[in-house]
């Protein structure tokens, strides 16, 4: 038996790094978001054992350090069967690009091997496994808008966000998630870790005590998602006419000034990646950002047509991109699973 499950991509609206941890992880606040990109896992299940791993991406690796076969064997274990599985993996999401691919092929995989087995993990059983294969693999066991903490394992629904057209940009290198955190620790440890400006001119979370830091941008990101956005209602999800809400929304975005760390360490690395966000700007975007430690950029906008302008203007330039929106969690799970 085959099943397909699409493998969704993720961005971070924020991203804050506290201290270093005793396991070696560092403390974050973020706030992730799928989006409509996306790879495809097909599984298939038969007599006998083992784990096969086929791509015809040269970068994704086919062994035992490849996160789906690091999942296949955890689910197998847990659900005390036995088969051999063959996983696919249509790649068209970057390697390295800060999208979460890697992770979320990974869950893709368990669920698919679930389906193609016919038996269920506990959603204890499945928050567990995806945690111990990697941080941020327990956000799309919940998808649409959802709070990470911890190591960004943590995870927690948010109110749901409108559907937001987007631009998202590849760029062809690669940026190593271990090598951004190692540059961010000696920029924390030099003392010249830069100011946080909001847009009115004032300076916050400047040199606090880390745990004291992400306690102030888990208020920051909460007042975005919450009374600033409605003058004290929630924010519910439901949709405004003639699309004020987005608007809205992104107005908010970029008055609380939430930012990524990352860009801190990543950009002074990468100029080229500093430049995009700036032509990003350029094209209409009314608040652009890198994706967790990149390489991807995105830029959010208020209609599609917009979007879909900029990103045939940022093509013409001869920069990578896409349009395309973001996938409210009904709309992710809906579309989870490749009907045939």
């Amino acid at each position: 038996m085959t099943v397909s499950v699409r493998s969704f991509a993720k961005i971070n609206f924020g991203l804050y790094i506290g201290a270093a941890r005793a396991d070696g992880f560092h403390r974050l606040r973020t706030i992730y978001q799928t989006i409509a990109l996306h790879d495809v896992i097909r599984l298939s299940v038969g007599r006998g054992s083992g784990i096969e791993i086929r791509c015809d991406d040269a970068r994704v690796p086919l062994d035992s350090s490849n996160t789906c076969y690091r999942m296949a064997e955890l689910v197998l274990r847990e659900l005390v069967a036995k088969s051999r599985v063959i996983i696919e993996i249509d790649k068209r999401l970057p390697v390295q690009g800060g999208m979460g691919a890697a992770s979320s092929n990974a869950v893709a995989t368990m669920i698919a091997l679930e389906r193609a087995l016919k038996k269920k993990l506990s959603p204890v059983a499945r928050l567990k496994i995806a945690a111990e294969v990697g941080s941020d693999l327990p956000l799309f066991l919940v998808g649409g808008t959802v709070l990470g903490v911890g190591r960004g394992e943590e995870v927690y629904p948010m109110p749901e966000l409108p559907g937001l057209p987007i631009v998202i940009v590849t760029p062809k290198l690669g940026v190593s998630t271990p090598r951004a955190f190692a540059d961010w620790d000696a920029l924390v440890e030099s003392g010249a870790e830069p100011r946080h400006h909001t847009n009115n001119g004032s300076e916050r979370l400047t040199h606090s005590e880390p745990s004291d830091r992400l306690f102030e941008v888990g208020c920051l990101l909460s007042s975005w998602l919450t009374d600033l956005n409605f003058g004290g209602s929630p924010n519910t999800g439901a949709p405004a006419k003639g699309g004020s809400r987005a608007g809205k929304l992104l107005s908010d975005l970029v008055r609380t000034g939430i930012e990524n760390d990352f860009e801190k360490v990543v950009f002074p690395q990468y100029p080229e990646l500093r430049d995009i966000k700036g032509a990003l700007e350029r094209a209409g975007a009314k608040y652009a950002s890198l994706s967790g430690s990149g390489s991807t950029l995105y830029g959010l906008f208020r209609s599609r047509a917009d979007a879909v302008r900029a990103a045939s203007h940022l093509q013409e330039q001869g920069v990578k991109a896409v349009a395309t929106s973001t996938l409210t969690r009904s709309r992710y799970w809906n579309q989870l699973v490749v009907k045939h």
